[in-house]
């Protein structure tokens, strides 16, 4: 477990980085044409426990980490896993908020499963 936890935090620094060097439209193109590694084997963590490492993660991570850093650094991490995950960034009017988070067939993974009743999609990546 403490290697995916050591994995999920490279992910979310790699991500501050690019955010902050690079932007968002870049992030948000790397993480679309991002592919999928070969199909999981025997040895590769389940989704809940990549999930959980990144939770963990966001917990010991040296600041606070907002949704769209956790969600894009989380989509990257499940992929690099052979997971087909998706980040989504939705938005509600009133009070206007954004919301990002992940989703693998069209099921939420890493936030609570009524996501998209709450924030229309904007984007799926």
């Amino acid at each position: 477990m403490s290697g995916l936890v050591f994995q999920s935090i490279c992910f979310l620094v790699w991500t501050q980085i690019l955010l902050s060097f690079r932007g968002l439209s870049f992030v948000h193109k790397m993480t679309h044409e991002r592919l999928v590694n070969d199909a999981p084997n025997a040895n590769t963590p389940s989704v809940d426990q990549m999930c959980h490492a990144m939770d963990v993660a966001c917990v010991l991570y040296y600041k606070r980490v907002l949704c769209l850093q956790r969600s894009i650094a989380t989509a990257l991490f499940l992929k690099a896993h052979g997971s087909e995950a998706h980040l989504l960034i939705g938005a509600q009017m009133f009070p206007f908020e954004y919301h990002a988070w992940v989703e693998i067939r069209d099921a939420v993974i890493n936030d609570k499963p009524y996501m998209r009743d709450i924030y229309q999609v904007l984007e799926r990546c």
